[in-house]
């Protein structure tokens, strides 16, 4: 085994074993979420792999047993923008959303194992990937419209295939799934039970060609519980149907289920602005590939970053003060201006994603 770093040296192991190559998250006492420096050593790590003929495997995952990865570290995104750095907040999505796209196009297989809490920006690290691991613990989201946002890492792109309308029903309230429902909503291939993810990790390493790293997946394969999102898909799909956030929440208080009552009452505690961002977003994502779509969020989250206050509202209310009660702007669904999705589609960015 080789290791490039220590841990006292770097938020991220990158070591090899045989033929694979190893990345593992190492910031748990933050749920390993992501900074700028770890986006850049998993970025020079996956750069000098691809023309190593010694690494055939790359394997993503996390330290400790609470998750991969909680998102991106959103309390410096809020000291950026309220410091008025508008140059670094734009470095980190271009640099992050160019890891996203790497790991969709890697040519050697990519395995990510999405166990425990998986959200946002761990989302972008672990969705991407050819070979998506799962388990019982897994808590997958991208809950981006909690703190005034809009989803971003190629999550658009995700949401805007699965099944019928449960994209925008997971991008519109940020709704958690286990295992099970990630698999059915296309965020994740495989169902390994953590107790056994160990022997797995082993026998990526150790397991010699022509086995490959699908085949080696399927030998822990398991059949996980049915997907609760599959239950609730039928009336999702008449209400997420709808052609506005307004309209969905008309559709939303007809519903005689307790779950769309539940779906109601989140979606009218979170920005308004967000939601009817994100419901575009999601729909412009569903005719495109992964690098338009990244493209597209780019422009909506420096809109958010500049131009718009509910991010910096939503972060201060959920993680700075922690008061719980975001003052957005507008503060209802009913008040919202007709163009603010179009706003956020049109932003021009100073500097563009893809150069």
């Amino acid at each position: 085994m080789t290791a490039a770093a220590s841990a006292s040296e770097s938020r991220v192991l990158v070591r090899t074993e045989g033929a694979l190559g190893r990345l593992t998250l190492s910031r748990p006492e933050a749920l390993n979420a992501l900074d700028l420096g770890m986006i850049r050593e998993l970025t020079a790590a996956l750069k000098r792999w691809r023309e190593d003929s010694d690494v055939q495997i790359v394997l993503i995952d996390g330290a400790g047993d609470r998750g991969l990865c909680a998102g991106g570290d959103v309390r410096a995104l809020y000291t950026q923008i309220v410091e008025g750095n508008p140059g670094q907040t734009a470095e980190f999505f271009r640099e992050e959303y160019a890891l996203n796209a790497m790991i969709a196009e890697y040519p050697k297989p990519v395995v990510a194992i999405a166990d425990g809490i998986t959200m946002g920006g761990g989302i972008g690290l672990a969705a991407h990937a050819a070979i998506r691991v799962v388990t019982e613990r897994s808590k997958l989201a991208m809950p981006e419209t909690r703190i005034g946002f809009t989803p971003d890492v190629g999550g658009t792109y995700l949401l805007g295939r699965a099944p019928g309308r449960l994209g925008e029903y997971l991008g519109l309230t940020g709704g958690t799934m286990n295992g099970a429902d990630a698999i059915h909503a296309g965020f994740a291939d495989h169902f390994v039970p953590s107790d056994r993810l160990d022997d797995l990790r082993e026998a990526l390493a150790t397991r010699a060609d022509p086995t490959g790293p699908a085949e080696i997946v399927l030998l822990f394969d398991e059949t996980p519980d049915p997907a609760p999102l599959a239950g609730i898909r039928p009336w999702v799909d008449e209400v997420f149907d709808a052609d506005s956030v307004a309209e969905i929440v008309l559709r939303l208080r007809a519903r005689p289920e307790p779950e769309a009552a539940a779906t109601l009452a989140t979606l009218e505690e979170l920005s308004p602005t967000a939601l009817a961002v994100t419901l575009d977003a999601v729909r412009e994502a569903r005719g495109g590939d992964l690098r338009a779509a990244l493209t597209a969020e780019y422009r909506r989250v420096l809109w958010f970053a500049h131009e718009h206050p509910d991010l910096v509202e939503g972060i201060r209310a959920q993680l700075v003060d922690k008061d719980r009660t975001p003052h957005w702007r507008p503060a209802t669904i009913a008040d919202l201006e007709t163009d603010a999705a179009a706003a956020a589609r049109a932003y021009v960015p100073e500097t563009s994603l893809f150069a």
